[in-house]
């Protein structure tokens, strides 16, 4: 499942003058916008409390603590409704980002780097019983587990369709039953965990089972 896209917040750190542009630019973005039919604040509602900051704004100049006062209350007022708008627009934007952008709001920055697998390599492949091959793979710093999948080679050293072998916390001992003696097979493992889920998968390696 893909992470929900979020919208930056940090309302309470713009001034009073940024606010208003963030405020103007989501009217603009949600005006007729046909992804956001229904705005869970009126855009008329909010485009007074533009006007009222606007307002309190120009009243702050000449009217000293009071009108100061006033403004930090429109400028409040202003921030609640971007707020209620702003979960609309998470809820209603599919998470699309062009979608979540067309509204006028901005998007969240994520700093979190995407850190893949190493691939791991196996060292061996040995003898177990009649029917059992046993691999020994490298171990993977952060992985969770590993999976084998394993092919019958054909002719041509061609191997078959891949099919699981199954899941393994072991590097030592990746014991491989079920298989055919005399038959060859293809093996190839990854490593399972950290923020891409997988590793690539490694290099094959054949061994006949006995």
């Amino acid at each position: 499942m893909c992470p929900q896209i979020r919208i930056a917040d940090g309302l309470r750190t713009q001034s009073a003058e940024r606010l208003l542009t963030t405020a103007g630019a989501i009217i603009n973005g949600l005006t007729g916008n046909v992804s956001f039919p229904s705005p869970s604040v009126d855009l008329k509602t909010l485009q007074a409390a533009v006007d009222d900051l606007n307002a309190a704004l120009a009243a702050q100049l000449i009217g000293g603590p009071p009108a100061t006062a006033e403004k930090r209350n429109k400028q409040e007022a202003l921030i609640v409704l971007l707020r209620r708008l702003r979960r609309y627009v998470e809820d209603s934007c599919g998470n699309d980002l062009s979608v979540l952008l067309s509204s006028g709001f901005q998007a969240a920055v994520t700093t979190r780097v995407r850190s893949p697998l190493a691939n791991p390599s196996i060292l061996n492949i040995r003898f177990g019983n009649s029917t059992e091959l046993v691999l020994k793979v490298t171990p993977i710093a952060h992985a969770k587990c590993y999976e084998v999948r394993s092919a019958v080679v054909g002719e041509g050293n061609t191997p078959g369709p891949w099919q699981s072998a199954g899941l393994f916390t072991s590097t030592r001992l990746m014991t491989i039953s079920g298989l055919t003696p005399g038959t060859t097979y293809m093996f190839q493992v990854r490593a399972v965990g950290g923020s891409t889920r997988y590793s690539d998968w490694s290099n094959p390696v054949s061994r006949m089972c006995a």
